[in-house]
């Protein structure tokens, strides 16, 4: 998937880049796999803004993907590669044996035709999903179950991929993403492979407008607001704040740990951070 750049005939156009979208098949989803998306611009169900700078975009509807894989041992067919507002990575039509039709998130190198399946004895190969418990030491997963049967948690987004680093008991060593090694039950299910659209962090989006589009809205700097309204306002010209940088709530926002005790604590081998 190599990236488009623009011939600098306008400010904005001279650092945008835009993915080639080469691997796109088809440009209408399937209309039985969409969902309306509605647009609640950060608010909670009080009306509340619980997250800020959030509103606006263009409009998108829901793509319902198969995250559990849990049609058995039934060969799909990956009828189209598409391309989906809601996520990075790209998405791929199986159409199955019994005329089911699914959509999936699109591993590297998965081509139009490819015949795929889920379960316990399926072969080892991109896009086919089955227990950790049956997939060999060191190899390179995606859509990785924490519970059987809720659906993949884990590497889901474009060009990550974790890794089966070891099995001990009914627990496999997952490298995550992160560099964390978490233990995961060995009847999860996970997907071979790494997720595609690696040029995905490459692109630049070279223009604010770019991001309204994908609704997010301005970030107006603390040190740059009045006094009322950020403790790190104000001040005789410009200032960097005088204090360590906080919320507008005074919450200190670097270094502290807000990471609270849960019981899966236990189930972490090795931390992302030392």
């Amino acid at each position: 998937m190599p990236i488009k750049s623009f011939k600098p005939v306008t400010p904005s156009s001279r650092f945008r880049t835009v993915s080639t979208f080469e691997e796109i098949t088809r440009t209408t989803p399937e209309k039985s796999l969409v969902a309306p998306l509605r647009k609640r611009g950060g608010r909670n169900n009080q009306g509340r803004i619980t997250c800020r700078h959030r509103g606006g975009g263009n409009k998108r509807f829901l793509r319902i993907l198969d995250f559990r894989r849990d049609k058995l041992n039934i060969p799909a067919k990956v009828a189209s590669i598409e391309y989906d507002p809601n996520r990075s990575a790209r998405i791929a039509l199986l159409h199955y044996a019994d005329g089911e039709k699914r959509y999936i998130i699109a591993p590297l190198d998965l081509k139009v035709g490819n015949v795929l399946a889920a379960g316990e004895n399926v072969e080892i190969r991109p896009g086919n999903a089955m227990p950790l418990g049956k997939i060999p030491q060191g190899t390179m997963i995606h859509n990785v179950e924490l519970k059987r049967g809720k659906g993949a948690q884990i590497a889901r987004g474009a060009g990550t991929y974790a890794q089966l680093v070891a099995k001990e008991g009914e627990f496999g060593h997952v490298r995550l993403p992160s560099g964390e090694v978490r233990l995961v039950r060995l009847e999860c299910y996970a997907t071979i492979g790494q997720v595609g659209n690696l040029d995905h962090e490459n692109i630049s989006y070279g223009k604010a407008g770019k991001s309204r589009w994908l609704g997010r809205r301005p970030r107006v700097r603390g040190v740059a607001k009045n006094p009322v309204d950020h403790p790190m306002g104000g001040g005789e010209g410009r200032s960097s704040g005088g204090r360590h940088p906080c919320t507008p709530w005074g919450r200190i926002t670097k270094g502290l740990k807000t990471r609270k005790k849960r019981p899966s604590d236990k189930l972490i081998v090795k931390k992302r951070k030392r």
